[in-house]
């Protein structure tokens, strides 16, 4: 009797386990599966990063796209604009190849860019608005120039009309731009320039 009452039970048990939502012969497309990093820092102290100076905003890398977070980056005073777009591109630089906080990498947010990478200024026959990285632009992976291009065309590093003249220690210059396409793929597409 014992086994009867088993087999009943099991097959109870495994009729109840087929519920759920039935299959349906119309198709439906409700967008990619969620992901985990869900890009937001809403309610979460971001504050870890930031001390007093110039307010900026650099561009981290989350899930595949860009996205902006508040940061700080000091420039002295009186700085001739010259030498002042120059402290705050390497300002930007740090900040872009600094880890992100705790809270930051939970949200899902990282940064491609390498640490230790230098901002320098126009060298002879250089365009004023030059800004010289210490590894060539092409050197670089296509997260990680899209970070350092949006970051710096969003900021005053940058010309007024939102491009960036970037080369590397030595060679030739390239006038690069963040567009939408830029910062949602950026690994796929890598900033365009001329």
């Amino acid at each position: 009797m014992n086994v009867r009452r088993a087999l009943v039970f099991s097959l109870l048990a495994g009729a109840l386990a087929g519920c759920g939502i039935r299959a349906t012969e119309v198709p439906t497309d409700f967008g990619a599966a969620p992901s985990r990093a869900h890009c937001s820092l809403a309610g979460a102290d971001v504050t870890t990063q930031s001390s007093r100076g110039l307010a900026v905003q650099v561009f981290l890398r989350c899930a595949s796209s860009l996205v902006t977070v508040d940061r700080s980056v000091r420039v002295p005073e009186g700085t001739a604009d010259s030498a002042r777009r120059v402290l705050l591109a390497q300002g930007l630089l740090t900040q872009l190849a600094e880890q992100p906080s705790a809270a930051e990498r939970e949200a899902g947010y990282s940064t491609d860019v390498p640490s230790g990478l230098k901002a320098g200024g126009p060298r002879g026959g250089d365009p004023e608005d030059t800004l010289r990285l210490s590894t060539p632009p092409g050197a670089l992976s296509s997260y990680a120039l899209a970070q350092i291009v949006c970051t710096f065309s969003d900021s005053e590093a940058a010309e007024g009309d939102g491009s960036v003249i970037l080369g590397g220690p030595e060679g030739a210059l390239r006038r690069y731009e963040c567009t939408e396409e830029v910062r949602s793929h950026p690994g796929e597409v890598r900033p365009p320039s001329s």
